[in-house]
């Protein structure tokens, strides 16, 4: 006889096949992803009493994020699904949960969240491989104590006190160091050390001072930037050194991060489990995929236009574009203010407003085939960028958190009518 505990494999491995042919393929993929664990955590004691169990399913704690208030709706898919499978083998009763998987990191209070020594070592093997000197027009010592008092930092050469002297010594002097000395040089701590100062470095190496070319400054940030993106940094102009740019580091956590905050507010209030997909590969793709991140915008946008019809039992015609979409919203939530001596220009105008909300995202999209991956470019070629999606982005949701404000509103005041 199989029991819940002792053959949770075997039944999720049953779950996972009835799932993938329902067309379920997001808690599919979590299934996949989790690593189970069964708990005893009740008992019932009516006739004679019966065991309640927890199937813990540990996932990722990025995953555990991703998934939101979708969560209760895969364990619900999940629970429903194993059912029929366990209860010919086990009469005891259970129920589901996804959970996060605890970190391993022991050193948590202490560990730097900023930039990984992943992302360091291809940002420096890229300055190797386009033989970028780290130290611009100026010698070793000039470069360094614009960021370190050399003077109170230790020696690795035993002739001299600190390491001003030892680093003189190298290069300078007798100029034996290897040119890229400074990366691993453990004094420093640019590929395990404080992100603070790697990134204050990767600010230096572009400074007006260090390297007066602005193209090629211009260049050096637009590769340092293609590798910070993918962990929530960027390097911005600050202000204007003799017509020159000087750059700083700037948390990428504003206006990408809130417009996803927001669309999730919209599929809770919603309760679209489709727009939760959609929001979870729009946040993985706004800085590391720019055209599919716009793509996703659109997506969303129609996803929360019908999502609203369907509730509101207004038919939507197959081959209904972003456009027609929006015209039926504005017509159906009557998307007009009240009070206004001019009613008819007043929902013209908020008609044209809503379709060029919409339009963004729509023709935006409609770049992906001019500027996106496709095959017979030149070198000079660049796609479309993150400043774009996050344009696209911030369109639809400020689309879809109007529509839906209007419509909750619009529904609040029906039941209490």
């Amino acid at each position: 006889m199989k029991t819940i505990k002792a053959d949770i494999e075997a039944f999720l491995a049953t779950a996972t096949e009835v799932l993938k042919a329902q067309g379920l393929l997001d808690v599919v993929s979590v299934l996949k992803e989790a690593a189970p664990t069964v708990e005893e955590t009740g008992f019932d004691r009516w006739d004679g009493g019966t065991p309640v169990w927890t199937i813990y399913l540990w996932v990722d704690s990025a995953l555990f994020a991703h998934l939101g208030a979708q969560r209760e709706e895969l364990e619900s898919q999940v629970a429903e699904c194993l059912k029929p499978i366990i209860e010919p083998h086990d009469e005891d009763w259970f129920k589901v949960k996804i959970v996060p998987q605890l970190s391993q990191n022991i050193d948590w209070r202490h560990r730097d969240f900023g930039v990984p020594e992943a992302i360091r070592r291809n940002i420096i093997d890229g300055l190797k491989i386009e033989n970028v000197n780290w130290r611009g027009r100026l010698n070793d010592i000039e470069f360094l104590e614009r960021m370190f008092d050399l003077k109170s930092m230790p020696t690795y050469d035993s002739r001299y006190s600190d390491a001003y002297g030892d680093i003189w010594q190298h290069t300078i002097n007798n100029d034996d160091y290897e040119d890229d000395w400074i990366y691993t040089d453990k004094r420093f701590g640019l590929i395990a050390g404080d992100a603070a100062v790697f990134l204050r470095f990767l600010c230096e190496t572009v400074h007006p001072v260090v390297r007066a070319d602005r193209n090629d400054a211009l260049k050096i940030v637009q590769n340092f930037n293609d590798q910070l993106r993918q962990c929530g940094w960027e390097l911005v102009e600050e202000e204007m050194i003799a017509g020159r740019p000087r750059y700083t580091p700037r948390r990428m956590s504003d206006a990408s991060q809130q417009s996803v905050s927001r669309a999730r507010k919209v599929a809770d209030a919603l309760s679209a489990r489709w727009m939760h997909n959609e929001i979870i590969r729009l946040e993985n793709a706004v800085e590391r995929d720019p055209a599919l991140a716009i793509g996703t915008a659109k997506d969303l946008v129609e996803s929360c236009c019908k999502s609203i019809l369907e509730k509101r039992n207004v038919p939507v015609p197959k081959n209904a574009n972003l456009q027609k979409l929006s015209k039926l919203i504005a017509t159906e939530l009557k998307l007009v203010p009240q009070g206004i001596s001019d009613e008819a220009k007043g929902a013209e105008t908020i008609r044209l407003l809503l379709s060029n909300l919409s339009s963004i995202t729509h023709y935006t999209a409609e770049l992906r085939g001019l500027y996106g991956s496709g095959h017979g470019r030149d070198g000079k070629h660049r796609g479309l960028e993150p400043r774009h999606a996050r344009l696209a982005v911030g369109a639809a949701v400020t689309f879809i958190d109007f529509v839906t404000s209007t419509y909750k509103k619009q529904s609040d005041n029906e039941q209490d009518d």
